[in-house]
């Protein structure tokens, strides 16, 4: 009986190893594919473009560049909920993006733009208009101007009343 155990033993011995082999490397090989797909899986970054215009967001064509060496400037506002900016023009051009609530603009000729949370707009240039919050949370818009030194970013208008 124990050669019989012994033989058996020594017949199967490679098929055991065969087996154990195959095993560890399909585990190895699961295991290498697993790795692969957790890295393939970690976020990428991604862009996305928000706007490419030559327009204002009334339809008005944008001015040329100024000459000369530029000044570009990034500013924060933050509208209280039921707010309204006064009456201004802008000298530069400027564009940002609203990324909070939802802003109201509203042209001198009546013209009227509401931003999104989210979107972007391409202020007018030269034409004279205000902004104002008609929300329940605070607007927060990020703007950028390409301007130049000692160039206001806004000209106010106080002679006209806001409603």
């Amino acid at each position: 009986m124990k050669k019989m155990m012994n033989w058996v033993m020594a017949a199967t011995r490679p098929l055991v190893l065969t087996m154990v082999f195959c095993g560890t490397m399909a585990f190895m090989t699961g295991c290498k594919e697993a790795k692969a797909q957790e890295s393939d899986s970690k976020p990428k970054v991604v862009s996305t473009e928000l706007i490419r215009t030559s327009k204002s967001w009334d339809g008005v064509e944008l001015p040329d560049y100024f000459q000369g060496r530029p000044e570009l400037v990034a500013v924060k506002y933050v509208f209280p909920a039921g707010q309204k900016l006064g009456w201004h023009h802008h000298v530069a051009m400027n564009y940002g993006v609203l990324v909070q609530g939802e802003l109201t603009i509203i042209g001198q000729d009546g013209k009227t733009k509401v931003v999104h949370e989210g979107e972007a707009v391409v202020e007018m240039v030269g034409t004279i208009h205000h902004g104002e919050n008609r929300g329940t949370k605070d607007c927060i818009l990020y703007m950028f101007y390409l301007s130049q030194k000692d160039l206001p970013l806004a000209v106010q208008h106080p002679e006209i009343p806001l409603e």
